[in-house]
C-alpha cells in the first residue's frame, strides 16, 4: 500500500507579472514502511515538495493522495485535521516551544486532536521513554543538549501514531556525533514500521536511507534504490567533510 501517491504535482507561485513555477510535473509514490531520502541542492524543489506532502501548502494542478485520503478538494480545516492525524514533523531546529516542559510539548499535537489530558499525558510519557527521554519530562528546552531536544521532538511526532514521519534535515542544528545517533534512532523507527520521508541536501546522510529521490530544477532526475551505510562507514564519511 502507498503512504503518499503524487501525480504530476505542479507549484507556481506568482511574481508580479510572471510566473515562477517551482515543481514540474512531480509523479511520485512512497509505499508503507518505506524509508525515503528526497536531495537536492538549494533550489531544486525540495523544500516545496516536503511543503506539499506535508499538507502545509497545496499543488498548483495535480493530485495528492495521503494513506488513501484524496487531497485536492479538502478544506483548509480539513487539511489540519488530516495532518495532525496522519503526518509527525521532525525540524531541523526542533521547534519546540521554549516555555513548555518537554512533556508538554510531546502533549501538543494531541491537545490539537482532541485527546483527553489524562490519556495524552500518559502517551507523551511512554514516548519519552521509548525515546530515552523518560527522566527528562519536566525540563524545558533551555535545560536539554542538542540530542536531547531532537529526541524530545521525535517524541512528539511520535505521539499521534502518524502513518507518515516527515523528517526536514534532522541532524542539521547537530554536531557530527550527536547527528549520528539521531539519524540511527530514525533508521531505528523505520525497521519498527514507521514510514520516513527525509528531506537533506547532504548525500551522506541521504545513502542511509532505502531510496533516494534525487530533485533539480522542480523536476525527479533520478530515483533509486540503495544499501543503508553502515554506521562506520558514515563516522568515516563525517570525518572526512569535517
Amino acid at each position: 500500500m502507498n503512504i503518499i501517491e503524487l501525480s504530476q504535482v505542479t507549484k507556481s507561485y506568482a511574481r508580479g507579472d510572471e510566473e515562477l513555477l517551482i515543481l514540474r510535473g512531480i509523479t511520485l509514490h512512497i509505499a508503507e514502511g518505506d524509508f525515503v531520502a528526497i536531495i537536492g541542492p538549494s533550489g531544486s524543489g525540495k523544500s516545496t515538495l516536503m511543503n506539499t506532502i506535508g499538507l502545509l501548502d497545496s499543488p498548483t494542478s495535480g493530485t495528492y493522495t495521503l494513506d488513501g485520503v484524496s487531497t485536492e478538494k479538502m478544506s483548509d480545516n480539513g487539511l489540519a485535521e488530516l495532518r495532525n492525524k496522519k503526518i509527525g514533523f521532525i525540524f531541523q531546529q526542533f521547534n519546540l516551544l521554549p516555555r513548555l516542559t518537554a512533556i508538554e510539548n510531546v502533549e501538543l499535537p494531541m491537545i490539537y486532536g482532541g485527546i483527553p489530558a489524562k490519556q495524552r499525558r500518559e502517551q507523551a510519557q511512554r514516548m519519552l521513554e521509548k525515546l530515552g527521554m523518560g527522566q527528562r519530562g519536566h525540563h524545558k528546552p533551555s535545560e536539554l543538549s542538542g540530542g536531547q531536544q531532537q529526541r524530545v521532538a521525535i517524541a512528539r511526532a511520535l505521539a499521534t501514531s502518524p502513518s507518515l514521519i516527515l523528517a526536514d534535515e534532522p541532524t542539521g542544528a547537530l554536531d557530527s556525533k550527536t547527528g549520528i545517533e539521531v539519524l540511527e534512532l530514525i533508521k531505528e523507527l523505520n525497521k519498527q514500521g514507521n514510514t520516513i520521508v527525509l528531506i537533506t541536501h547532504d548525500n551522506h546522510i541521504a545513502d542511509n536511507a532505502k531510496r533516494v529521490v534525487t530533485l533539480r530544477d522542480g523536476e525527479i532526475i533520478k530515483d533509486a534504490r540503495n544499501e543503508p551505510l553502515p554506521v562506520s562507514k558514515l563516522q568515516a564519511q563525517e570525518a572526512v567533510s569535517l
